[in-house]
């Protein structure tokens, strides 16, 4: 079994959907927590326009406090999303441990969410990441709505692999695949990795699956058994892109945390904490969270009892 690390994007995905605005002494509560259970990797926020996602607002403030003295494990990255230069301009000035960047192969969902066109956006982000890559950063490039767009429907796999040339070409060699619309099914997972791992056996492949139609958790598999190493996934399964038509959660933190630890995998993350934490979100919004485990409750420590 590889590797596994898991990338929570609950602070940037999970929230930016949400209308309730978070208070910045919460949001670094969070990461506080998410960082004690042994997350190695966390995404404060985006460096987006602030007027069009308020919850964004403080993603500098947070790269601030977290890249003071003692408040970040050494073992622990910091990650952030940029969409255009100035984005990277900030993330640069405020100490992103890694940047991470991107294009939607669907050419509706990236004219919506960005403003361009996919073949527009993928020489911008080329053009950013190798700017990041030479400033020594840590670099993640994505392919959003790679294995469907609720606008478009079925993206073919020629289109989403084009994208991967060109990222390969250009000397980036961490890439991830996003179900932004969540239409991925196993299958179709195992091959679409299957074809970059031909192109390329070194490259270090991430993915980001959305629970839209419940398979979040069996694409993972899927995923993992195609050698993919980041798993990017959101506390109490929060979420959901608000440019695609139909917006749903991602795979959840603590369930895939559970799911892994069943099978001896993730044994240095603290489950219990993650789980507490994420009911501390659900008291936040004052509503049920998606997440199974928060429901169910975890029966690993009872499995590991008999």
């Amino acid at each position: 079994m590889n590797e596994i690390t898991m990338h929570e994007v609950g602070l940037r995905d999970g929230l930016q959907i949400e209308k309730q605005v978070v208070p910045l002494e919460k949001k670094i509560a969070w990461v506080d927590a998410l960082l004690a259970a042994g997350i190695k990797i966390v995404q404060l926020g985006s460096f987006v326009n602030p007027e069009k996602v308020p919850q964004m607002a403080d993603t500098d403030k947070l790269f601030a406090h977290f890249g003071q003295p003692g408040k970040t494990p050494a073992a622990a990255v910091l990650s952030g999303l940029v969409l255009n230069e100035k984005g990277l301009e900030r993330g640069m000035e405020c100490g992103v441990g890694m940047f991470c960047m991107g294009v939607s192969a669907s050419d509706t969902h990236s004219r919506k969410n960005t403003g361009k066109g996919t073949e527009e956006a993928v020489g911008q982000i080329i053009a950013m990441a190798q700017a990041a890559l030479k400033a020594q950063k840590r670099v993640q490039v994505s392919i959003q709505s790679a294995f469907g767009c609720g606008f478009e429907g079925p993206i073919p796999p020629e289109r989403v692999l084009s994208i991967v040339d060109r990222y390969l070409a250009a000397g980036i060699r961490n890439i991830s695949l996003a179900d932004t619309a969540g239409h991925a099914y196993p299958p179709q997972v195992e091959s679409l990795y299957a074809e970059i791992l031909k192109r390329d056996g070194k490259v270090e492949l991430a993915c980001h699956f959305h629970n839209t139609y419940g398979l979040g958790l069996a694409n993972c598999y899927a995923a993992m058994r195609s050698g993919v190493k980041y798993f990017e996934s959101a506390l109490g399964g929060l979420g959901g892109c608000p440019f695609t038509k139909v917006a749903a959660g991602n795979v959840c933190t603590e369930d895939l945390v559970h799911s892994l630890q069943r099978q001896g995998l993730a044994g240095e993350i603290d489950l219990e904490k993650l789980v507490e934490t994420a009911r501390d979100l659900g008291r936040f919004f004052n509503r049920e969270l998606p997440g199974f485990i928060l429901k169910a409750g975890s029966i690993v420590h009872f499995e590991k009892a008999q």
